[in-house]
């Protein structure tokens, strides 16, 4: 697994990250705006932003005297990517596992209609 996803997946493990990801998937705020909704302090809102920037999930740009933090497309396609090749890869499998049943679904009908039909046979062999 590439380590960009590694990274984002492990910034995204913890709640605060994930609010703060949340929030900013609404539109872009600076620290302040982001505290304002949180149950942590400014100082531990940067630390959590300074994860996500290293995990390529958020960027930030200068707004006179302010940061403003929004999300970052790029390692959100890392991610999408990610999820995507997972799903498909999952998909192949339940495919594959669908069609298996199915073939010993019709293997044991055709067993069982032989089955019938020998009894049958038995049957009418025995009334005469």
């Amino acid at each position: 697994m590439d380590t960009y996803i590694q990274n984002g997946l492990a910034a995204l493990g913890d709640p605060t990250r994930l609010a703060i990801f949340e929030m900013l998937g609404n539109q872009p705020l600076a620290v302040n705006q982001l505290a304002a909704g949180l149950p942590v302090s400014r100082p531990a809102v940067s630390q959590h932003l300074r994860v996500l920037k290293d995990a390529r999930l958020v960027r930030d740009r200068r707004e006179g005297t302010r940061r403003i933090y929004e999300l970052n497309p790029e390692g959100l396609a890392l991610l999408r990517d990610h999820f995507a090749k997972l799903w498909d890869k999952s998909l192949a499998a339940f495919k594959k596992f669908a069609e298996e049943e199915y073939e010993e679904e019709k293997k044991h009908d055709a067993r069982t209609r032989t089955h019938r039909q020998l009894q049958k046979n038995d049957e009418r062999k025995r009334s005469h």
